[in-house]
């Protein structure tokens, strides 16, 4: 295992002998919900037999998760390589000798290079401490701020870029596309031909608005086409919402599209796509 400041990473998939790389690989992308029903969340993943998976909310020595490192654990039980990326300190679920975080993990099959953390420049105050909040569950509260988790897979000779993204629940949509622009700025250092992968937690609907048109500047292409579902639970008043997104660029096609509606182990449900080369 290495770990920086914000960054943890560990490499538990054998080695692959492959001349060539595959014709096409299955991404999932999940807010897990910080793993509070691990084996579950691990069972899904298990079958869904994914190549790369994009993980939001993932919990790492918190109490509420009984100080499991979730994105290890699962490395570990799939047997993928992982990278960690810290979104908060949260100092209600550890201590100050044993620090609790919280953040994105991106894992894969296939070898993880030239990852890095794009923290946004633009935060809500919500989570920060202050004086009159008290300092216990369920208050969050929490040092750091939403992120983006960049990474490269290189599989046998063929690299995909992923954009590993949760945009902040507690601000307004205004704050949430500035969040969403930073991210696709950054985008525009790779060619145009490389494949990439936008996904996560955009806690928005980005089908309409400035954040499509701005996705859409960025010659990004939406991976579910007309195929969405909420990707969470609804309830007596409302069917879910429609707030977890993949989106495509380069070479690469999106097929096999699903929302797993039938999965409980979050109160978001995982996305899936197989991708083929083109």
């Amino acid at each position: 295992m290495t770990e920086t400041k914000e960054i943890e990473t560990g490499s538990f998939a054998p080695t692959r002998w492959l001349l060539c790389p595959p014709d096409s690989i299955r991404v999932v992308n999940w807010n897990i919900d910080r793993g509070s029903q691990l084996q579950r969340v691990i069972e899904f993943l298990a079958s869904a037999r994914a190549d790369i998976l994009l993980l939001q909310e993932a919990d790492l020595n918190a109490k509420r998760t009984h100080h499991t490192n979730v994105a290890r654990e699962i490395a570990q039980k799939l047997q993928m390589n992982y990278v960690f990326g810290r979104e908060f300190q949260e100092l209600i679920q550890g201590t100050h000798a044993s620090p609790a975080y919280h953040g994105q993990a991106t894992l894969s099959r296939w070898p993880l290079s030239n990852f890095r953390i794009i923290r946004f420049q633009k935060q809500s105050n919500f989570w920060r401490p202050h004086w009159f909040v008290p300092e216990i569950p369920p208050f969050q509260e929490r040092i750091g701020g939403r992120l983006a988790l960049v990474s490269e897979a290189n599989m046998a000779g063929q690299t995909i870029t992923t954009y590993n993204v949760h945009l902040e629940s507690k601000g307004d949509d205004s704050l949430r596309c500035s969040q969403l622009d930073e991210v696709l700025t950054d985008a525009g250092r790779y060619a145009l031909n490389t494949p990439a992968v936008l996904a996560g937690d955009f806690n928005l609907d980005v089908s309409t608005g400035p954040a499509a048109a701005a996705i859409r500047h960025a010659q990004f292409d939406d991976a579910f086409l007309n195929r969405h579902a909420p990707s969470t639970p609804g309830s007596f008043f409302e069917s879910g919402r429609i707030i977890d997104w993949i989106f495509t660029r380069g070479p690469i096609r999106a097929g096999k599209q699903q929302v797993h509606r039938s999965v409980s182990a979050s109160d978001h449900y995982p996305l899936s796509i197989d991708l083929a080369f083109l």
